[in-house]
């Protein structure tokens, strides 16, 4: 009985012993491990510069393992970077022009969604019809960010980035007339000096396309001013008939159809005078 007794004494002792130092070595090391932690968040507040190191490597790691994950590069600020609205949070009248403009040029309806949201804060604060400058970027550019012409206008309004260099300055240099929102304020403003130097619309279109010195812009103000008027119809909510020629080859004559659903012809770009004058003046 003595030495059963004694053994399970010791045995009990050790147990107790163990535990206390298990415990003891875990609070030890909890406390170095929040003096570390404690240590680290110091010196990131010390040493913002470090924080954004910390950051900048973490983010790589996580990129990096979201590429060998989905087998390509992630970009989560590519979302925000877009030029694109939902036409149905747009007013009433702003999302039926969208619509109708997505549906006559082909495109996707939230980029255009965007640029006639735009159009419409950039009229009010320079006086212009956003109809106004939604059919100038139908007619010239059929609303591609990307289009150049011949003689190197360029973007959604068709300016000469080269002659309007100085126009790009704040949107961080000549690049930014690809990006859609750039170009069209930098046209807006080409398009409301080219109206305040001829007096009036139609000769500020003639202006724009680079026809002040000749007898004829080769239809572009008339153009211009036809899709204004469309666009007005649609943003008043009025219905809108297209007529389009189309020829009977039996008769070989032409009929004019009456519709409102078939696509129009694609219309001229403003590079059929040489805009390179117009667009000269500041």
């Amino acid at each position: 009985m003595t030495a059963s007794y004694n053994m399970s004494f010791r045995l009990r002792q050790a147990t107790t012993i163990l535990t206390k130092g298990f415990f003891q070595i875990t609070h030890n090391s909890f406390a170095l491990i929040g003096l570390a932690v404690l240590f680290v968040v110091m010196a990131l507040v010390a040493r913002p510069e470090l924080r954004e190191l910390g950051e900048s490597k973490l983010y790589s790691v996580l990129q990096e393992r979201q590429q060998e994950s989905v087998g390509m590069v992630s970009d989560p600020v590519a979302n925000d970077r877009a030029t694109a609205t939902d036409p149905k949070a747009l007013p009433k009248q702003q999302a039926a022009v969208a619509y109708w403009l997505s549906k006559k040029y082909r495109v996707a309806p939230e980029p255009i969604g965007a640029l006639v949201a735009e159009a419409y804060s950039v009229g009010a604060q320079v006086k212009i019809e956003p109809t106004l400058i939604l059919a100038v970027m139908a007619i010239e550019s059929r609303f591609n960010p990307f289009a150049q012409s011949h003689v190197g206008a360029q973007g959604l309004m068709q300016v000469m980035t080269k002659i309007h260099s100085d126009k790009y300055q704040s949107f961080g240099g000549q690049f930014a007339a690809f990006d859609p929102l750039a170009n069209l304020r930098v046209g807006v403003k080409v398009l409301k000096d080219c109206i305040r130097m001829a007096g009036s619309v139609e000769g500020g279109l003639k202006y724009y396309v680079g026809a002040a010195n000749l007898e004829s812009d080769g239809g572009y103000a008339a153009k211009v001013l036809a899709e204004y008027a469309r666009l007005q119809q649609v943003a008043d909510g009025r219905p809108i008939r297209t007529l389009i020629p189309q020829v009977i080859p039996d008769a070989t004559i032409t009929k004019v159809l009456d519709t409102s659903t078939a696509p129009e012809a694609a219309p001229a770009t403003s590079a059929t005078p040489d805009n390179s004058a117009t667009l000269a003046m500041s």
